[in-house]
């Protein structure tokens, strides 16, 4: 080794590294999670275009309950198309429309949806995940998980993966964010 190719690996060794993935976990471009609320799992779709996370639901009314706002949906997702499911609503996500989705007569640039909080767990990792609803069944994937939930789970993607982390294997203790 010649003292120029010594001295450029010292520099470069005294690098911030910034651009490691210290504590992150590698995820496929699919993976398997479990809906701890509903004691399912599915195959999902990683996906770091999408900022929030979408379940597939049809039949969604919003109703009130005890003074606050919930939201009544069945899951449509194979098998388990005809349970009717109750959440207290989050929020109301404007997720923003496709140009050919846009409707002028209308005049809205966004669709409201419906956002829930759900438990996931994706390889060992256990998190609480804002999920908006809507009906997914002409998608490959019932389940989308977006860019927000993938900071919290700490993810990084690689795309040439498909079920890195495994069946979710989450402590049944486990409290979320552990």
């Amino acid at each position: 080794m010649t003292l120029k190719s010594f001295a450029l690996l010292l520099g470069l060794s005294t690098i911030p590294s910034s651009g490691f993935a210290a504590g992150k976990t590698i995820y496929g471009l699919n993976e398997y999670i479990e809906l701890r609320d509903f004691d399912l799992v599915l195959a999902a779709k990683l996906d770091t275009g999408a900022m929030t996370a979408s379940l597939s639901a049809r039949d969604i009314k919003r109703f009130t309950r005890d003074g606050e706002t919930w939201v009544r949906f069945v899951l449509a997702v194979d098998g388990r198309d005809n349970e009717v499911i109750e959440r207290p609503l989050a929020r109301i996500s404007k997720i923003k429309r496709r140009a050919g989705d846009y409707d002028p007569d209308e005049g809205k640039t966004y669709t409201p949806r419906p956002v829930i909080e759900l438990q996931l767990c994706m390889g060992q990792a256990l998190r609480t995940i804002e999920v908006n609803l809507t009906d997914r069944s002409a998608f490959q994937y019932p389940l989308l998980i977006g860019s927000e939930a993938l900071k919290d789970f700490q993810a990084m993607i690689d795309p040439s993966l498909k079920y890195a982390a495994g069946k979710p294997g989450c402590n049944p203790d486990a409290t979320p964010g552990e």
